[in-house]
């Protein structure tokens, strides 16, 4: 009886800390949405949605090498996600890796295949 309470104590704060985390992107308080992303990340490294968070956090501050991993991570999760994937795309044409944009893009096109944004970057890419 004790494990189950405990378990469902473990839920509910998981569960609080992803809503303050949407909190703080909401506020654009990213330093603040940064660090307590990679603290559920500790606890839970499976929340694709915190992965997608901490990954476009690191994107936002131009630092796609770091970004990407949490990308990768999320779209084990949800391979079929277009903006994880876009983010990641986008993060590759920048580092100048357009083969793994291009990669990505085809992924994309396969989901979406009018997708916008995949449009503009295969525009730039070729």
């Amino acid at each position: 009886m004790f494990g189950l309470n405990s378990k469902e104590s473990k839920e509910k704060n998981l569960l609080q800390k992803r809503k303050e985390l949407r909190k703080l992107v909401k506020k654009k308080q990213h330093d603040d949405a940064l660090k307590l992303g990679l603290e559920i990340l500790q606890k839970a490294p499976y929340e694709q949605n915190v992965l997608f968070i901490v990954g476009g956090i690191y994107y936002m501050k131009n630092q796609y090498q770091t970004a990407i991993p949490y990308f990768e991570r999320a779209l084990d999760i949800g391979a079929y996600d277009v903006e994880v994937l876009t983010l990641k795309a986008n993060s590759h044409y920048f580092l100048g890796e357009p083969k793994k944009a291009l990669a990505c893009c085809e992924k994309i096109k396969e989901i979406d295949p009018k997708n916008k944004a995949v449009a503009e970057l295969l525009s730039k890419i070729n």
